[in-house]
């Protein structure tokens, strides 16, 4: 039987990072919120109020919080190989594979599985061609780059968790300064395809600030905060980069695809101002109560950020549905609705957590896979298809099903079909890649 929130707060050991659950939450939520909030439907299709109001885009420098949580993850999966390392029994690395993606790649397929059955069984009625459905068939599968991107941390963490013990701040400023080649080379000299390396470079520089919180070793994180924010705030002003954090339709450069050097110095900032936190947070989080809200919350996070443009996509479905008229975004009219579409998505973004937060719940045992030298390169090949099948499906998708629309992945072109086996087919490499043996996974 699955352990309520009040029983894992109270057997939390002493030693936990109460923050770090937090900073979870916190990102995640704050996510949810920005994109309730910039979701500008209307009789036209489905804008983003960023584009429509761009003085706007300056709150990006806030809600953009992504960076915050892949710097938890650092910190977390160093926490968790080393105590894994420590044992020493068979693959450390399919075993760590396996225990850190059993509650995302549960939750993320089942996601997967069900918009699936729902677009093909639109398709096949002849409803996709429409102009709200088809973006909506588009839309909701997009928040699933980040799910890729944390995958793709996952499987560097090994050899990324050697370099920053032997280099510390070194290996980031690695990292930090090929981003910044990378950029040179973008926007300097016009290198093609030279900026999808960032994609990698940024997000990594910022997962392995996750290894240095965890070393204790983000002594002043005021100087960071303050390095990252005028950092951000030049490259911005003297830059080719744009002010949103975000990206924007139908802008020449995007902050976010693929990330920037001003995307990691705005992390820098995020990730120095949340260590400025820690301390008045941590006392915060002593309180039972508080921290009872922490774990229930941590328990079904990545189910509601999951579902949680289709409970708005629903709410303003059902506004369709009843003849409602959906007043034109940014007018006065649309700011006066926010607040109760909002109410409406949180309440049933919680219908959906209460109906499938069983997928997210530690699964069952199940028989050992692969033994000895196998088991790490099937757990390898495992990752590097799931995080190519949800990269694909975020780019592809679930508008095409039937008609075999593609997008490009790496120079290859993949279909939403072919994606979707592409994940199905790794989780179970990952899954049966380790002996089915309890972890516990700390932070």
């Amino acid at each position: 039987m699955t352990a309520s929130a009040r029983d894992i707060a109270a057997a939390t050991p002493a030693d936990r990072d109460r923050y770090v659950d937090l900073l979870r939450v916190a990102s995640l939520g704050t996510v949810i919120a920005g994109h309730w909030l910039m979701a500008a439907v209307s009789g036209d299709g489905i804008g983003n109020l960023l584009a429509l109001v761009p003085a706007l885009q300056v709150l990006t420098w806030a809600l953009q919080i992504m960076p915050v949580f892949f710097f938890v993850g650092g910190f977390s999966h160093a926490l968790s190989y080393r105590s894994l390392a420590r044992r020493g029994k068979g693959s450390v690395y399919a075993a760590f594979l396996r225990a850190r993606l059993r509650r995302l790649l549960r939750p993320t397929l089942a996601f997967v599985l069900v918009w699936a059955a729902v677009a093909l069984a639109v398709q096949l009625a002849g409803h996709g061609g429409g102009t709200l459905t088809g973006a909506a068939l588009r839309l909701v599968t997009q928040p699933l780059w980040f799910i890729g991107i944390y995958l793709a941390m996952v499987a560097f963490t090994p050899p990324l968790l050697k370099l920053h013990e032997r280099h510390g701040w070194a290996a980031f400023a690695a990292l930090a300064g090929a981003a910044a080649l990378v950029d040179v080379l973008r926007f300097a000299f016009g290198v093609p395809y030279v900026e999808f390396l960032n994609f990698a470079l940024v997000w990594l520089a910022v997962h392995q600030l996750g290894f240095l919180r965890a070393d204790g070793r983000i002594r002043r994180p005021a100087v960071l905060a303050a390095a990252g924010l005028a950092g951000a705030a030049l490259l911005v002003a003297c830059g080719p980069y744009p002010l949103s954090m975000v990206g924007m339709p139908g802008e020449k450069v995007s902050n976010m695809a693929p990330p920037t050097l001003a995307l990691l110095c705005h992390g820098l900032w995020l990730v120095g101002a949340v260590q400025l936190a820690a301390r008045p947070a941590g006392a915060w989080l002593e309180r039972p109560r508080v921290w009872r809200t922490v774990v229930a919350a941590n328990g079904v996070a990545m189910t509601a950020f999951l579902w949680h443009l289709t409970a708005m996509l629903a709410v303003y479905g059902a506004q369709l549905a009843l003849g409602m008229d959906l007043p034109a975004p940014a007018t006065a009219a649309w700011w006066a609705q926010v607040p109760v579409r909002i109410l409406a998505a949180a309440a049933l973004t919680g219908v959906f957590v209460a109906l499938l937060r069983r997928f997210e719940a530690p699964a069952p045992a199940r028989p050992a896979g692969p033994a000895g030298a196998a088991a790490g390169p099937v757990a390898a090949l495992g990752i590097t298809l799931c995080l190519l099948g949800v990269l694909g499906l975020s780019m592809t998708g679930l508008g095409g099903l039937l008609e075999g629309h593609s997008a490009t992945l790496i120079a290859f072109p993949v279909t939403a079909p072919a994606a979707i086996a592409m994940a199905l087919g790794g989780a179970l490499l990952v899954e049966r890649s380790a002996p089915a043996r309890r972890v516990r996974l700390r932070g």
